[in-house]
Formats: structure tokens, sequence, C-alpha cells
């Protein structure tokens, strides 16, 4: 007989809270309605102007999807909750629902001459999502909520994964300030590393 997944309605609520958020980063990339439109030339010249907003969607697509990935196998490791845990978890997903609105101000002004609040806002919410992971590590194992031994030393190795990012994204924040494209391509290169590492690590079932 198959185990009883204690966790299994916590994991269809994520579930649905992740493909929400990822939807909603599509809405607001579109021509403008004050757009004039008569020939193919003027078309192009208008895709050309929300590529920006194209760009930041690809980067928080790629954000929400690897989170989402991570958070899947997080969760393999715990076979309970606790009140604490459910709260840690619901902060994480409170920075994931928020990544859609930095998303829209990056696509909308990172090739402008005000891009830095964009930069630091959206580095910001990293920083927090972070802290999420942090919590969620920390009220796992201060709960015993690992599966086993095993299970136990990956959450504390994610804590660790989570405080690097967090100390991460704060100084990308704080730099965007002086140089907000620069920390746009450096935070852009830091989730393709993220999405590389998570492509190329083997995941070993733990009992």
């Amino acid at each position: 007989m198959a185990e009883a997944n204690d966790n299994s309605r916590l994991e269809a609520f994520c579930d649905g809270v992740f493909a929400i958020a990822m939807t909603l980063l599509i809405i607001d990339i579109k021509i403008p309605a004050t757009a004039e439109i008569n020939n193919t030339a003027d078309l192009w010249h208008a895709l050309k102007h929300v590529a920006p907003s194209i760009f930041a969607f690809l980067l928080s697509f790629s954000v929400i999807l690897i989170t989402w990935v991570n958070h899947h196998n997080y969760l393999k490791l715990v076979n309970k909750s606790s009140a604490s845990f459910l709260y840690a978890n619901g902060f994480l997903l409170l920075t994931v629902v928020f990544i859609p609105f930095p998303t829209s101000l990056l696509g909308e002004y990172i090739l402008t001459d005000h891009a830095a609040p964009a930069v630091i806002l959206y580095d910001s919410v990293l920083a927090l999502q972070a802290m999420g992971w942090i919590l969620m590590s920390e009220t796992a194992l201060k709960n015993e909520l690992g599966k086993s031994e095993k299970a136990k030393l990956e959450i504390r190795k994610n804590g660790k994964f989570g405080y690097f990012a967090f100390v991460l994204y704060t100084l990308c924040a704080i730099l965007a300030i002086w140089f907000p494209v620069a920390i746009a391509s450096f935070t852009t290169l830091t989730w393709v590393f993220w999405l590389i590492f998570g492509i190329n690590i083997k995941h070993e079932k733990i009992n």
C-alpha cells in the first residue's frame, strides 16, 4: 500500500499558487493601445519597445519555475507539517506571488535613466524569497519534520543555500542604487546558474 502523504493538501495549494503567479507574469505584456500601427515597420518598432518586458517575463518565469522545482523537491524531504512550517511556507509563497509587480516595473523602466527602483525592488523580493527558504528550513528542523537523518542533512543544506542567496541578493539590491542595469544583468546570470545547477543535480530518493 502506498504511503499516505500528510502534505498532499499543502502541495496542491502551493502548486496552484505557483501556477497563478506564472500566469500573471504575461498579463502586462502587450503593445500599447496608443501605438500607431500602419504598416509592418510600425509593428516591428512596437515589438521592439516591449522587448524589455519580454526579457523581464522570461527571467521571472524562470525564477518561479526554478522555485517551484526546488519547492517540489523540498516537500519530498518532510512527511508532516507544523503551524510554523506552514506559515514559513506561506511567506515563501508571498514572495512568489509578488514577483509579477517588480517584473512589470523592470520591463518598463530597465532601459531608462530611472531604472534603479525597479531593480532594487526586484532583488529585494529575491532576498525575501531566500529568507522564506531559511524560515522553512529552520522550522522543519526545529519541529523534526524531516523523513530521515539524510533528509535533515538536505534540509540543512537548503538552509545554507538560503543564507547565501539572502546575502547575495541583498548586496545586489544595494548596488542597484548605482548600477541598476549591470545588477539586472548579474541577477539574470545567477538564475541561469541556478537553472543549470538544478538540471544537473541528482536527487537521490530519500526514505
